[in-house]
């Protein structure tokens, strides 16, 4: 065991460097050491915040997403019964077109078998009075054969 002395003088100067380390050291090592914990714990909050942050800007991208592919095939959609319905009109519209064609073909060919017909009667008639006209003439070249028919129609109309 040490003297006393020595060991007076030991617990002095401990002391003494206990008391100089408290008074100057100590405080800002702690202070330090409490700041640095305070920050770090504030460090922490905020990658725990900005996880959460994270998180809930991954599920608002993921609606976002979710809702641009729902407009994306309402519009896919929208377009597809557009084309359809342009489609049937153009359909319809051709159909009825057609009808007036077919409509005004056949008046048109109507028309020209009427006026075919007509021109074949008128023909007909034209020939029919020359043949007639050709006959009569053979037929009243002699005077007592021009007498004979006008007595046979006289005949016939009072038959009539």
């Amino acid at each position: 065991m040490p003297e006393f002395g020595l060991f007076f003088w030991m617990l002095v100067s401990f002391s003494l460097l206990l008391w100089i380390l408290k008074r100057y050291a100590w405080g800002p090592i702690l202070k330090a050491l409490n700041d640095r914990e305070k920050s770090i714990e504030a460090a922490l909050k905020s990658a725990e915040n900005a996880k959460v942050e994270m998180t809930l800007l991954q599920s608002g991208n993921e609606k976002i997403l979710k809702e641009a592919i729902l407009e994306r095939e309402k519009i896919v959609k929208e377009a597809r019964e557009l084309k359809d319905s342009i489609i049937r009109d153009a359909r319809h519209e051709a159909g009825i077109e057609a009808n007036k064609v077919m409509e005004n073909a056949r008046a048109a060919i109507e028309l020209e078998r009427i006026a075919a017909v007509s021109e074949i009667k008128s023909l007909i008639a034209n020939f029919s009075i020359e043949i007639a006209g050709k006959i009569l003439e053979e037929k009243l070249a002699d005077d007592s054969k021009q007498k004979e028919l006008v007595q046979d129609y006289i005949n016939q109309i009072n038959l009539n």
